[in-house]
Order: structure tokens, then sequence, then C-alpha cells
């Protein structure tokens, strides 16, 4: 799949948002090691703070179904339709994908590729705990 047909997946997936509070709607497609994809939206709740990223949504997707290695996100998001702005994860889901992902995996925006170690250069994970 090329970086393209995934970005495309990540804006289909926005099609299905739940976003009545921000109406920005989001969408990810993530691309395991074994080459499935695994999609997701933002979930928006009136309890704002239980609000779920479509970044995490498809991580939690693919876990949920036995996936824990990933090699690419593309996330879009726009609030008109517009899917050329870029989509920058947030840091809570940064740190989801931090500890499925290593630094090469390779982030997909509207305006290129980047690691993840461009927006998550010091990380928090497993062995932070020892």
């Amino acid at each position: 799949m090329t970086d393209k047909e995934l970005f495309g997946a990540a804006v289909k997936a926005a099609a299905y948002s739940y976003s009545p509070y921000s109406h920005f709607r989001v969408g990810a497609a993530i691309m395991a090691t074994d080459g499935r994809i695994f999609t997701g939206c933002n979930i928006e709740n009136a309890s704002y703070s239980l609000t779920n990223c479509a970044e995490r949504t498809a991580v939690f997707k693919a876990v949920s179904e036995g996936v824990i290695k990933f090699k690419a996100i593309a996330i879009a998001g726009s609030s008109d339709n517009d899917f050329t702005k870029p989509c920058t994860p947030c840091g809570a889901c940064l740190q989801v994908l931090s500890e499925f992902c290593g630094d090469d995996l390779v982030v997909i925006l509207s305006n290129g590729w980047f690691k993840l170690s461009d927006f998550l250069p010091v990380r928090f994970g497993s062995e932070s705990l020892k």
C-alpha cells in the first residue's frame, strides 16, 4: 500500500467520526508489520476528557485483535472537508504509539511523512519503569 493509499484510508475513516462538539473529524489508518490495515476515528463525549482520538482508536482496535507491531500510520483531520492541512497526533496518541512502535514508525500527514521520533524525541517507555 502506498503512502497516498494509506492517507486515503485515513480520510475515509474520518467519515465515521463522532464529533458533535468540536466538529473536527479525524481519521487514522495504521498499517501492521504484516500489512493489515486498521482504521479509527475520533469519538467525542460530552465529558470532553473522555474523548478518544482516531489514532488511539485504530491502535486499540488492532491490539484488541492481537496485533501489536506497526510500520506506518496516516492521520487526516478537518472541520470543513479540506484534508490538505496537516493534522498532527496529540501527546496522548504519541505516547500510545510509542508503546507499540519504534522511533522509525512512519507518520503520514497531508504534507508528507515523518518518523515518530520527529514528534516524540524522548519517550517514556517500559525501560523507564526499571
